[in-house]
């Protein structure tokens, strides 16, 4: 499946995009590398003498939503924003099958194209998904990992689909009660919102099952970790994927935000004190 429903939804998606761009308060790049299994586009923002960090974003979404995380992790860090691939984003719209390596393929190309050997990754839902197949797969390339309600590990909510049928059938109005619901119940900056919505009605949102971790996949994870995980998460059961981590990933912080939902954002400051602690934890 391609990523967009029309040129028309994706030229005013992209043209959005760019807008949010705006915000970035740091000089930053646009890359585009040439991958076997895509196009993909790339902020990039940083000193490049710096150490890689890799943000991956989640479904539904591109790199803008990472913009304000850009802002204050480039200070410290050389930060890398692909799109992923199949998303709507700027990069390559064939949607790639998540019952395969695929995506991890990807992202052992895209840190090859970058000449990066070893990087911290960061990822939300689908993209702390991706971090963690990768992790498990070349856990030799994962410096550490930071987590923002990782799907994967914690079942879904099978009533999430019910819910979300039942309000997009109100219009406008239940797509707003829809992104206030996955956000925990907190407002969402109207130019966030607006974004949202507008991906919603331009964008081919994913239908398959993200295929869930093993007990002995997930023991793989030898790098330092955290996660955060929201107590109001109304797509993922964060009870379940703190529980798993805490039983089998020993390296693991897990950080709990009982008021917040799927949509984590303003977590870079604790994101980066877990970046700067050496091996043993020590800042």
């Amino acid at each position: 499946m391609k990523a967009f429903k029309s040129d028309e939804g994706k030229e005013a998606v992209i043209n959005y995009y760019n807008m949010l761009l705006s915000n970035l308060t740091v000089p930053y790049e646009e890359i585009s590398i040439g991958a076997g299994l895509g196009d993909t586009f790339i902020l990039a923002a940083g000193d490049k003498s710096n150490p890689p960090v890799i943000l991956l974003h989640g479904s539904s979404m591109s790199s803008a939503m990472w913009i304000n995380d850009i802002n204050q992790m480039s200070a410290d860090y050389r930060v890398y924003a692909p799109d992923i691939p199949g998303e709507p984003g700027k990069s390559h719209e064939d949607q790639l099958p998540l019952d395969t390596d695929d995506y991890s393929n990807w992202l052992f190309e895209i840190l090859g194209g970058l000449e990066i050997n070893k990087a911290i990754l960061a990822g939300a839902s689908l993209g702390a998904w991706l971090a963690v197949r990768f992790a498990v797969n070349h856990p030799e390339r994962v410096k550490k990992l930071a987590l923002l309600c990782p799907a994967g590990i914690g079942s879904q909510n099978h009533a999430f689909k019910d819910i979300a049928l039942s309000l997009l059938t109100r219009g406008e109005e239940g797509l707003n009660e829809l992104f206030t619901e996955i956000n925990g119940g907190n407002p969402i900056p109207e130019i966030i919102l607006n974004y949202q919505k507008l991906i919603a009605f331009s964008f081919n949102s994913r239908q398959e099952v993200i295929p869930t971790f093993t007990d002995e996949e997930l023991k793989r994870l030898n790098m330092p970790c955290i996660v955060f995980v929201g107590g109001k998460d109304i797509m993922l059961q964060s009870d379940e994927t703190a529980e798993r981590v805490s039983r089998l990933v020993p390296t693991a912080e897990i950080v709990v935000l009982p008021d917040r939902g799927h949509s984590l954002s303003g977590l870079a400051g604790q994101m980066m004190c877990f970046m700067r602690k050496n091996v043993n934890g020590n800042p």
